[in-house]
């Protein structure tokens, strides 16, 4: 067991942990929200569908060896995603304007309450904090400019700085690498995602999930973590302590 004096340092997701997506929702359901009432299509569940099937084409590809920023993807797919929700012609709901507008405004999306509140407790608890994620550094720190998120950018790795994506277990031991714990310190990984701590889990990492995205944890699935919250500031808790 590292002793109290021992380095401590937590990893955090941050696109669905630390950051929400609602913002990104609401802009969808504003612009299109006539043009999908047709097809009985909510703006949520776009964005929503969009979101999911991006990371999944982004996984798949990175599992294959060839890695694509999920930007890219992530721009690219959104008339395929409409298209399997049932619109027959997506390009007549939609344009190259919309989708550009919706990236823009992707990045607008702001911090979940109770995040700057997790971040700093941890760091005034004598804790490093770091942020690994599959978004491009730019919109990571534009996030955690506006949210007053003191994470700086030597903290902040991205799944494009080490080539694999989320949930390859090689991505979190890259990770570690560039953290370059010892064997005698804390290393954590937080998320809202249940792959991305079970996936964490299997790189050696002590984790800790919060329910504030999914809700429901699925043990039976993703495994236990070692510690479970309904929110950020009680998820830095229960870090603190088990620690």
């Amino acid at each position: 067991m590292a002793s109290q004096t021992s380095p401590k340092h937590i990893v955090f997701d941050i696109v669905g942990t630390l950051v929400s997506h609602e913002h990104f929702y609401d802009v969808i359901s504003t612009r299109l929200g006539t043009a999908l009432e047709p097809h009985n299509i909510s703006g949520r569940l776009l964005g929503y569908a969009w979101l999911e099937t991006a990371e999944r084409e982004y996984t798949y590809l990175s599992l294959s060896g060839r890695y694509v920023p999920f930007a890219k993807i992530f721009q690219a797919i959104f008339f395929r995603v409409l298209h399997f929700a049932g619109v027959h012609e997506p390009r007549s709901v939609a344009n190259e304007e919309d989708v550009e507008y919706f990236i823009q405004e992707y990045k607008n999306c702001t911090v979940r309450p109770g995040a700057r509140e997790c971040i700093d407790r941890l760091q005034k608890s004598g804790w490093t904090v770091w942020a690994f994620t599959s978004g491009d550094r730019e919109r990571v720190k534009g996030y955690f400019n506006k949210g007053d998120i003191s994470i700086d950018n030597e903290h902040i790795i991205t799944c494009d700085d080490v080539g694999i994506g989320k949930p390859e277990i090689k991505a979190y031991e890259r990770v570690k690498e560039r953290i370059g714990a010892g064997k005698d310190e804390s290393l954590w990984f937080a998320a809202a995602h249940g792959w991305d701590v079970s996936a964490a889990s299997r790189a050696g990492f002590k984790t800790a999930y919060c329910t504030v995205l999914e809700k429901e944890p699925l043990e039976d699935v993703f495994g236990k973590t070692d510690v479970t919250a309904d929110t950020l500031p009680a998820l830095a808790n229960k870090v603190i302590e088990a620690a």
